[in-house]
């Protein structure tokens, strides 16, 4: 699996001219999901975004968690997380699971960052979405778990 995440004072996802969901500070993560991701994965991925030390603390450092601060994430599925660009100008989706397979891991992911502590809002998988952001820093963060593991 894979995450975009990226600190944020404000983010909302609108769907059909309808807002789905919106956190105030916390944390923007976009997710993608590829053949052989699982449970595993999901929690793996989870634990390390829920944790991740990108808030500052009294000094100003990088040194706080959305956990220890009590923040929110909002959890948006975008497949094109898993695009091949290498081929010609049109990006291959090859990599990404298909929809049977993502969707119930992007949810799994959600689960276990609210098992973690966080408030969560999500997005809605396989819609048109509109995801509006202010990035806080900016701070954006890229995260694999095939270098989590290995």
């Amino acid at each position: 699996m894979r995450a975009l995440i990226q600190r944020v004072s404000q983010a909302s996802v609108t769907v059909e001219g309808r807002v789905v969901g919106q956190i105030g500070p916390g944390l923007l993560v976009l997710v993608g999901v590829r053949h052989g991701d699982d449970a595993g994965a999901a929690a793996l991925l989870a634990r390390k975004v829920a944790h991740l030390r990108i808030f500052e603390d009294e000094a100003g450092k990088m040194n706080r968690s959305a956990v220890e601060l009590g923040l929110a994430a909002l959890v948006v599925s975008q497949f094109t997380l898993y695009a091949d660009v290498r081929k010609g100008r049109r990006p291959s989706f090859i990599d990404a699971a298909p929809p049977e397979v993502a969707s119930p891991l992007v949810d799994r992911f959600a689960e276990e960052l609210r098992a973690a502590g966080l408030r969560v809002e999500t997005g809605c998988f396989g819609a048109h979405m509109q995801v509006a952001l202010v990035n806080d820093g900016p701070v954006t963060i890229w995260i694999d778990t095939d270098d989590l593991r290995g």
